[in-house]
């Protein structure tokens, strides 16, 4: 049986273990040229193999797959609000202190928090080293996680952190599931005990997550975003993160808040782009500058949305005015077909890798304006009906 072989058409197929062994190799010639000592690589490689199961965890992230409403509705829980604000009343004195210095308000920084690993409940078992080693052998993101890898290399090196560190499948650790350059980057050790406790070390957890925050373009002051409505005939075209108009602007387009009320005198001048998670028949959202901050940790818009939606709610205000759509989530197999379908038809949406990235939503967006379609880019369930429909006909 082969020791390491993905069948996808974005991973690498190796037949044995030796394939992964020349790959260390390539590896250690790297953390070398850093300065890392061959004592550590020696510890860290020894009898080290991949991990098909962390394939399999990548290729089916819920950002890839869920619908927004599924998706929110899983992460902005009951239970996740009602322990999220006892968090908030617990460390009152502590966030507001970090608040001051960083300018992060307490409960966006919770509502990372809570949904990263629940409050710390989630922080990952798995051998980091492992985990990013498989993923810098894999093609979809070799560039990425080979530079973690090396950087993890580099903290056990310096004795920052152990060889058996441990966290999630993609290589994230702690509280805050910080990846290898954020710790590096931005961790501080805020109670100078010369450890940086991303583990169990609240103020250590709290500076470090509002320090990168900060560091990524966190505007003090600054809400994330507004919920809106559109005006009925509203060029669904407009809802791309690419296009950015003041709210002014918008609101001479017909979108209003959705709760009613108006936008703030402040606010009207602030450039904002429009997006429609679901399409032109779901919510609709008008996000700032502290939304793309958001997306600099998470690039998932619906992770994104999720933290500013959870922030809201923390704070007992701003719950969803739009009604819950009901429709089925699309899995990597679906969406892989909406790949294949709309480049047989002449739309370039990238390689059929089952992920809806911005090259693929572009695509959706040429297919809907060719075929007298809202302009949404919306690559859900009935896309998928449309495309079924249209090569059934041919």
């Amino acid at each position: 049986m082969p020791a390491f072989a993905f069948h996808t058409d974005d991973t690498l197929d190796a037949d044995n273990a030796q394939s992964f062994k020349t790959f260390l190799g390539t590896i250690r010639v790297k953390a070398i040229k850093k300065g890392i000592s061959s004592a550590t690589l020696d510890r860290a490689f020894k009898g080290l193999t991949p991990d098909p199961k962390i394939i399999k965890f990548d290729r089916n992230q819920a950002e890839f797959t869920l619908n927004f409403w599924r998706y929110i509705n899983s992460r902005v829980s009951e239970k996740r609000l009602t322990k999220g604000r006892v968090k908030l009343e617990e460390n009152q004195i502590l966030l507001n202190n970090v608040y001051q210095k960083y300018g992060v308000p307490p409960s966006i920084l919770v509502a990372f928090w809570g949904l990263e690993t629940n409050y710390g409940k989630n922080v990952g078992k798995m051998n980091l080293v492992r985990s990013l080693a498989t993923l810098s052998f894999d093609l979809r993101r070799r560039g990425f996680f080979t530079r973690e890898l090396l950087i993890l290399l580099e903290l056990i090196d310096q004795g920052k952190l152990p060889l058996s560190v441990k966290g999630s499948w993609a290589g994230a650790m702690g509280n805050l599931q910080f990846m290898p350059s954020n710790v590096a980057a931005y961790a501080i050790d805020a109670d100078e005990n010369g450890i940086l406790n991303l583990w169990g070390g609240l103020k250590d957890i709290f500076h470090s997550g509002s320090n990168f925050l900060k560091n990524i373009g966190w505007h003090r002051g600054e809400r994330w975003g507004d919920e809106v409505k559109v005006a009925v005939d509203f060029k669904s075209s407009l809802a791309n993160l690419k296009i950015k108009k003041t709210v002014q602007a918008w609101q001479n387009l017909g979108v209003v808040r959705a709760d009613g009320k108006g936008f703030s005198a402040s606010l009207l001048k602030r450039k904002a782009s429009l997006i429609l998670p679901m399409g032109h028949k779901g919510p609709a959202f008008l996000v700032y500058r502290n939304f793309r901050t958001i997306l600099r940790w998470n690039r998932s818009i619906l992770y994104a949305l999720s933290v500013g939606h959870l922030s809201d709610r923390l704070q007992e205000k701003r719950t969803l005015i739009a009604k819950p759509i009901t429709e089925p989530s699309l899995n990597r197999d679906d969406i892989k077909l909406i790949q294949t379908a709309l480049k047989q038809l002449g739309f370039d949406a990238g390689d059929a890798d089952g992920i809806p990235g911005s090259k693929t939503r572009a695509a959706v967006r040429d297919y809907q304006r060719a075929n007298g379609l809202p302009i949404d880019g919306y690559v859900g369930y009935q896309l998928l009906q449309n495309l079924h429909k249209q090569r059934r006909g041919h």
